[in-house]
């Protein structure tokens, strides 16, 4: 692939395996066909280089199929707040426009296992706009455990605008990677953990017809391993 930019006309070269296809593979879903990334051995260029062409080509949608509330929307308790050092910073497009920098005294962030442990996953919320209502965003890491030494896991995203019953969401573990750069013990069953998430499609909206697109998230937060 290889891509000019108007004013310094820089170059970006890599390659990994796209398609055009539906939202879901082997789905029966009547969206309009999208460019679709595998991310199976896609390092950090191909991902740059996938998520700038994703978001200079326009993609045409059509209304979404029968609304279905995402396994990572279920219920997480809540945290008052988190670490000192707990951020997310990042960006939102599309549907819901806003610029993410939330840090430890605005951030409510919490991280438990996954059911049936397969898994962890990471919820972060704060407020917003004038009335402060919450955006929550959930990374469910399905391989992500305990003593993983790994640093990438493929992962299922959920944006939620609360108080207003949206909700946004990833329909296959193709569309978004989570790099884990920091996974260290605080005390016990506590674990801070660190790292960005890329996203090179956009979030569907489940019970709507738009989306939202997030391209690089950078987070610090919590997983309790006891949590249930």
């Amino acid at each position: 692939m290889r891509m000019r930019g108007r004013a310094n006309r820089s170059r970006c070269f890599c390659s990994y395996q796209a398609h055009f296809g539906d939202n879901a593979h082997n789905s029966d879903s009547n969206r309009l066909r999208e460019l679709q990334i595998n991310l199976k051995n896609c390092g950090f260029l191909c991902r740059f280089c996938a998520v700038f062409l994703l978001t200079t080509i326009p993609v045409a949608r059509s209304p979404a199929a029968e609304p279905t509330i995402p396994e990572a929307a279920a219920d997480i308790p809540e945290s008052p707040g988190c670490r000192d050092s707990g951020y997310l910073r990042g960006r939102l497009y599309g549907a819901i426009e806003l610029t993410l920098d939330w840090t430890a005294g605005a951030l409510q962030c919490d991280g438990m296992p996954r059911p049936a442990g397969k898994g962890v996953r990471l919820r972060f919320a704060g407020s917003v706009g004038a009335d402060e209502h919450r955006i929550a965003i959930i990374i469910a890491m399905p391989q992500l455990g305990r003593d993983s030494r790994r640093t990438e896991y493929a992962s299922n995203v959920t944006v939620i605008e609360e108080g207003r019953g949206r909700f946004f969401s990833t329909v296959n573990m193709n569309n978004c990677l989570t790099d884990v750069t920091a996974l260290t013990t605080i005390d016990g069953d506590r674990h801070a953990i660190g790292g960005s998430l890329y996203c090179l499609a956009p979030l569907a909206e489940v019970n709507g017809d738009s989306s939202i697109s997030i391209t690089e998230v950078q987070f610090s937060g919590l997983i309790d391993w006891s949590a249930s």
